[in-house]
């Protein structure tokens, strides 16, 4: 299982999500689709509506940025750190 880490920005809109969870997937989009599962809606505040990633949102697998931000193929190992990052933005 991989484990998934947000900023806290995501917990206002999604009270049970916890600073970390675990989930199973081989490849990004697995893995979002899989959140999604077990928190309905989390998906479209990650990826737009073709699936892409949202451009104000970074995704690290381990330490590294994600290569694919269209079709999120990149691939996830079991027991792999993934990092959900949201930016906040206004004034």
């Amino acid at each position: 299982m991989a484990h998934v880490k947000f900023t806290r920005h995501l917990v206002r809109f999604f009270p049970t999500l916890g600073s970390q969870v675990e989930v199973n997937g081989r490849i990004i989009a697995d893995i979002i689709a899989e959140l999604d599962q077990q928190y309905p809606g989390l998906a479209s505040y990650i990826v737009n509506e073709r699936g892409a990633v949202r451009r104000h949102v970074n995704i690290f697998v381990g330490g590294d940025l994600i290569k694919d931000r269209e079709t999120l193929q990149d691939p996830v190992q079991e027991n792999e750190q993934i990092y959900i990052f949201q930016a906040l933005s206004g004034g």
